[in-house]
């Protein structure tokens, strides 16, 4: 079965990598997303592949002030309507059967993602339950994302703006330099980037690398799953703002990236050395 619908792949062909789109998918009625399978899944995955809290919280949530619902995972789970929670478990390709579930959604994507950015690597994917009315905080994340909405329905409140207007510089070395949580600070004036998109089951959204973004779950229980992989630049990107924090650690001002392309190229070179010499 192919994983997204007729005309969605041209969508995306043509948004990739930088502009978000959206798609249709057919994996709502998908036998591995059903929420006893889910359950039965979370069993098996090590306690640091999942990861749940309360889901009544506020859009620019303090990470480490977030509270927990009080609740094991698996009464999470099968409390979900009515205990106003937030879980997701984390690289579920770690069990073989959503292993392939991940390479075949992907594989429908596969040219337009070589001709955009070249090989694709770490593929991971991660599915999230939500309670009615659940928000995960105002945040970015380091990979291409596709969200596909299952059950239930969501608003995403996705934000593009000009490099520098929403996430600084010091944030984005921060982040590279796991210095800082995904979570960011959100301000009123954050809005005139600002763009809803209504989620219901069938729909996918693709999301670019670090596009700021919250969500907000509807009036029942929401499934999605979010299938992510990296690329030559979105390495290559984490290779120079880690290399620019080393700098800035050691009394240099970088410019911001982007500024001067061959001085960011050299820059992401050497950290990705370092890396390597390191391991």
């Amino acid at each position: 079965m192919k994983a997204f619908q007729d005309g969605s792949t041209e969508v995306f062909r043509q948004r990739y990598p930088a502009g978000h789109a959206s798609l249709r998918h057919s994996l709502t009625d998908h036998p591995l997303l059903t929420l006893d399978r889910l359950l039965a899944l979370s069993k098996t995955l090590p306690e640091a592949a999942i990861e749940y809290n309360a889901g009544d919280l506020p859009v620019s949530q303090d990470p480490a002030k977030t509270p927990m619902n009080g609740l094991d995972v698996e009464e999470t789970i099968r409390r979900i309507a009515e205990n106003e929670s937030w879980l997701v478990l984390k690289n579920i390709e770690q069990d073989e059967v959503y292993a392939s579930l991940l390479e075949e959604t992907l594989s429908d994507l596969a040219d337009a993602i070589q001709r955009g950015t070249g090989e694709m690597f770490k593929r991971e994917a991660f599915v999230f339950i939500s309670s009615p009315g659940a928000v995960t905080p105002f945040h970015m994340d380091p990979e291409h994302n596709i969200l596909m909405q299952i059950r239930g329905s969501k608003i995403f409140h996705l934000f593009s703006a000009p490099m520098g207007a929403i996430v600084s510089e010091e944030q984005h070395e921060a982040f590279y330099a796991d210095e800082g949580h995904r979570n960011l600070p959100y301000r009123d004036e954050f809005k005139t980037y600002e763009k809803m998109i209504e989620m219901e089951p069938g729909d996918a959204l693709y999301v670019p690398v670090k596009t700021p973004h919250w969500v907000a779950v509807g009036p029942e229980v929401s499934v999605s799953l979010s299938v992510t992989w990296r690329s030559r630049a979105s390495d290559r990107e984490a290779h120079l703002r880690q290399a620019n924090r080393w700098l800035r650690a050691h009394g240099f001002s970088p410019p911001p990236a982007g500024q001067s392309p061959v001085r960011d190229g050299v820059a992401a070179l050497g950290a990705r050395a370092a890396a390597r010499f390191r391991r």
